[in-house]
């Protein structure tokens, strides 16, 4: 776990237990001539060519109201078929880290190399939240979600070709994300997966734990959704247990370990972590289970909150996923 990502584990675990060279673009994707930008104002300002395949972007978004990058992987033969359209999956980071952490801790370049979709890691800010901030009923709180749910989409058709498919999955507070879209926009997604997300927000704990990474990024917690008591109408519309019920017709991956007692010894406090939320995504499966909505769910004994396992899960889940977005 890096540095950073494990202090920050550190920090949230106290709380709850106390309560380069630029590549030119492949032909069919060449270098925009002109500014890119969707009908509701966000725009791609610039973007920068890792490799054949690997496109850092930086998009100007009203719903955020700053500028914000995007990474996005192109499937191996986008150049060699100009003319069709691509299902994308949006792979989303966890909390305290960034946009680049899918390609930095996974080989999910090299896995989706042969599968005909179009790869996206959008920013969700420094926690790693992607959500609409209440920010004390303030005009112009940062919309994350929009930001993804929308105005990204807009212009990935106009740049990339994008289709009407998508799937959606992430890790920690990206599993939240995933779980949320999907409940939020019925329909929008065809598969989510979670991989150690918080997904009952409301459930003992986690606004304790919600709050201790707003809180990390210097940040007052009720900016995020309020007082879980006092707005809690506004807790319920973005807890994915509470709106478990819109996740009807969409495929859903759920994975999640017990934390300690556990094998790995190395990553304490990782493990207390993910033990703190093994109560809650049990409940959300029961959620699930009671509305008769049908998910692939594995919880694992042991485990820790870090990549190791999520890489491992990722794989697992891509049947999933993959039906979501309608490859075979």
């Amino acid at each position: 776990m890096p540095l950073k990502r494990r202090y920050a584990a550190l920090a949230v675990t106290t709380a709850m237990l106390g309560a380069g060279v630029g590549i030119a673009a492949p032909s069919a994707a060449a270098p925009i001539a002109a500014t890119v930008k969707d009908t509701d104002g966000a725009t791609i300002v610039g973007e920068k060519w890792l490799d054949a395949r690997t496109v850092d972007l930086t998009v100007d978004s009203p719903a955020v109201g700053a500028s914000l990058p995007v990474r996005v992987v192109l499937p191996t033969g986008y150049a060699a078929q100009p003319n069709r359209t691509w299902p994308v999956l949006y792979l989303l980071q966890g909390a305290h880290d960034d946009y680049t952490s899918w390609t930095r801790e996974t080989d999910v370049v090299d896995f989706l190399a042969g599968q005909d979709v179009l790869t996206v890691m959008p920013s969700s800010g420094p926690t790693g939240i992607p959500t609409d901030w209440w920010n004390y009923g303030r005009a112009g709180a940062p919309d994350y979600e929009t930001f993804q749910v929308d105005e990204l989409m807009g212009l990935l058709r106009q740049r990339f070709r994008a289709g009407s498919d998508r799937a959606v999955a992430g890790v920690s507070t990206g599993g939240y994300g995933a779980l949320a879209f999907a409940a939020r926009h019925p329909g929008t997604f065809g598969a989510a997966a979670s991989y150690s997300g918080i997904l009952d927000t409301t459930a003992p704990g986690m606004p304790t734990v919600l709050g201790a990474i707003v809180a990390r990024e210097q940040q007052l917690p009720g900016t995020l959704w309020g007082s879980p008591l006092l707005q809690r109408a506004n807790w319920t519309r973005h807890n994915p247990y509470a709106q478990a019920r819109n996740l009807k017709g969409t495929r859903l991956y759920v994975s999640q370990g017990s934390g300690l007692p556990g094998d790995d010894s190395g990553n304490l406090e990782g493990a207390v972590l993910e033990g703190v939320l093994w109560s809650q995504a049990h409940r959300f499966a029961r959620q699930l289970d009671a509305l008769d909505i049908p998910a692939q769910v594995h919880f694992y004994r042991g485990g820790v909150h870090d990549w190791p396992y999520w890489r491992q899960e990722f794989k697992a889940s891509w049947p999933t996923l993959a039906a979501g977005l309608g490859l075979t």
